[in-house]
């Protein structure tokens, strides 16, 4: 998927179209991204919303290491923009989400416990 930044006008009528068409939410699966991260050895990658990127990307794995950054403007969850994972390199984002209500996270979640058990251990 193509990372794209849209003006402010166009994101709010896509949003309210989406709002109206479909109350469900995506957020980032973070377990599909540690998959794919340890899959190909990924070392950097950064995770945000494909067609809004400017606004909700940043980074989430530095040198093979989550981090961790109180002040991420990273968000994960949209009910019309694309959550993806984006490898460093690339500018092409993978589709990286799972639907609000068949998933444990929201918004707010960043690096939860299962994920980073997974970094670990898998």
């Amino acid at each position: 998927m193509q990372i794209t930044n849209l003006d402010s006008d166009m994101i709010f009528k896509m949003a309210t179209a989406k709002r109206n068409e479909n109350s469900r939410t995506k957020v980032f699966d973070w377990h599909k991204a540690v998959r794919i991260i340890k899959k190909h050895n990924i070392k950097n990658a950064s995770a945000g919303l494909a067609e809004d990127w400017d606004y909700t990307g940043d980074i989430i794995l530095r040198n093979g290491s989550p981090i961790f950054d109180e002040d991420t403007y990273t968000y994960l969850s949209s009910v019309w923009a694309t959550p993806v994972l984006l490898i460093e390199g690339t500018d092409e984002g993978i589709e990286c989400w799972c639907w609000d209500d068949q998933c444990n996270w929201d918004a707010k979640t960043y690096w939860p416990k299962t994920a980073l058990w997974l970094m670990e251990n898998e």
